[in-house]
């Protein structure tokens, strides 16, 4: 079995327990546990090297809580009114990060189980109700914390080598009734993004082996999600979203490259644009916060990891070309919790190509030359990302 079949199919079984999980509360822990609970078996799966399950088969409900510990380092699970069971000690219960298993009963009564590690994780726990072959489950993923990008990268190496072209998914920022940012002279961001949008999508259509999809092609508004869900219909290899910051004051200047952080954001000033993107979604008057927003933050914790390793090198080569035409701003890729950035299984990033607050810089980007640099710069960046992934 390959690599992507493997991944396929691990990723399958994930979706199928968070349908499970979502016909739930989401604060399963509040279950009431009716009587004295047995835990009836315990059962590990390791899909990977990276990725560890934990099974805990229960005779009824029971409340449950989890935390983590260091040094050594182990996942605690504290399990309200459940026997102690035979079923924990086993010599099976290793993987790469799980080391074992022990449990004791606490003076309330309550199943306390430790889980000994081998390195550090990022646990996840939910709880499913019975249904026509299995009983009540507590279900424990653990997720390394410091994933290797090889077996994801050369899984995307492989399926690169047999494509016959690229599909490079651009978005400019704004549009409609949303002007994005403005400068002192009035140039509007949404203007400014759509103009570099259409002058990259001719230099990535006349580039042999590429095709260039732009989620929007006019003066239109379009809600976040959606300028995803454009380009995953057309099954993009990468996401660029272009953009013209803003500040209060008029002498910040420089570029600077963005790539989704899990944790929120790398600093005070990458939140503070965070949350001004994010709320471009509320001026369509649909918000952020609903139940695919829940799906797409499951499915990040599974598999952003890797996204997020590709997205950042794949910034890290834009950014160093966009140093050619102007100043940068940061110098390093930023992280921060754009919604336009949320793909699990694209890499994307979100380019900030100059302050439009800047009056020298409003100018540049006001010149159709340097526009032209500017998506010039960018498709330099995205080609060498492309060639490094085809080795």
């Amino acid at each position: 079995m390959d690599t992507v079949t493997a991944t396929r199919r691990f990723f399958l079984k994930q979706l199928a327990s968070l349908s499970a999980m979502l016909t739930l509360p989401i604060t399963a822990r509040n279950v009431q546990a009716a009587g004295k609970t047995a835990l009836t078996d315990v059962r590990v799966s390791n899909s990977s090297k990276d990725h560890t399950r934990v099974v805990f088969d229960l005779s009824g409900s029971t409340d449950h809580s989890l935390f983590t510990l260091s040094s050594p380092n182990r996942v605690v699970i504290d399990l309200k009114g459940v026997r102690k069971s035979a079923a924990l000690v086993s010599d099976e219960h290793q993987t790469k990060l799980l080391k074992g298993i022990r449990s004791a009963v606490r003076q309330n009564s309550d199943l306390r189980i430790v889980l000994d590690l081998n390195t550090k994780v990022r646990p996840r726990s939910f709880v499913l109700k019975p249904d026509k072959q299995l009983g009540h489950r507590l279900v424990v993923d653990m997720h390394a914390t410091q994933l290797s990008p090889t077996p994801i990268k050369t899984s995307r190496q492989n399926r690169n080598r047999q494509k016959k072209e690229f599909v490079i998914a651009i978005d400019p920022g704004h549009g409609g009734r949303d002007p994005g940012a403005v400068g002192r002279k009035g140039t509007l961001e949404k203007d400014i993004t759509l103009a570099v949008a259409k002058k990259l999508k001719v230099m990535i259509n006349d580039t042999p082996g590429y095709r260039c999809v732009l989620t929007r092609n006019s003066d239109r508004y379009v809600i976040l999600r959606n300028r995803v869900k454009t380009a995953r219909k057309h099954q993009a290899d990468l996401f660029v979203s272009l953009h013209a910051d803003a500040f209060k004051s008029p002498k910040v200047e420089g570029a600077s490259v963005y790539a989704l952080s899990l944790n929120g954001a790398s600093s005070e000033a990458a939140r503070w644009i965070a949350h001004k993107e994010n709320s471009s979604d509320l001026i369509g008057g649909i918000s952020l916060d609903d139940k695919d927003d829940l799906i797409a933050s499951v499915l990040l914790n599974l598999s952003q990891e890797a996204t997020i390793l590709d997205s950042l090198e794949l910034g890290s080569d834009v950014l160093k070309h966009l140093g050619k035409v102007g100043k940068l701003n940061k110098k390093s890729v930023q992280q921060a919790g754009f919604a336009v950035l949320k793909a699990p299984d694209m890499p994307s990033i979100l380019i900030e190509t100059a302050f439009i607050s800047n009056p020298k810089e409003e100018r540049r980007l006001k010149s159709p030359k340097h526009q032209h640099k500017i998506a010039k710069a960018i498709l330099s960046g995205i080609k060498n990302h492309m060639k490094s992934q085809r080795v």
